[in-house]
């Protein structure tokens, strides 16, 4: 499956850099399931057409994701979303969760939340996961 650049949104006043947005949006279409392994993500300049960006800033996220082995390359057809690995360890997954929450909880300090307010709202998003 080849995603639509339509998921993808970036606020440019949020203060978090657009291609950090691009690669944390990635990661979320991935752990909330929307995006598979084996899917194609947009190709450089169809998201940089959507999102209104210069095609630099989406090739700077591809190429972190691939880096992170996040996506890989496939000769003459895009950025596919590589297959997770399963053998990781509960340690080496608090580490990969970390990463991406750091960005999320940056920018809820940003907004002026408090740890209680963010444990609120994250507390809210896991019942709501749940329910799903």
């Amino acid at each position: 499956m080849s995603l639509q650049p339509q998921l993808f949104r970036v606020a440019t006043s949020s203060g978090v850099p657009i291609f950090r947005q691009i690669i944390d949006q990635v990661h979320a279409l991935i752990a909330c399931g929307t995006v598979q392994s084996g899917d194609m993500l947009p190709s450089t300049r169809e998201l940089s057409r959507e999102l209104e960006v210069n095609m630099m800033t989406v090739s700077k996220a591809y190429s972190r994701l691939e880096a992170d082995g996040v996506v890989e390359r496939v000769r003459g057809r895009g950025m596919r979303v590589a297959a997770v690995p399963v053998a990781k360890s509960a340690t080496e997954r608090k580490t990969d969760f970390l990463a991406l929450v750091a960005p999320t909880l940056h920018r809820a300090r940003q907004l002026g939340l408090s740890d209680e307010q963010i444990l609120s709202v994250v507390n809210k998003a896991i019942k709501e996961m749940s329910r799903e």
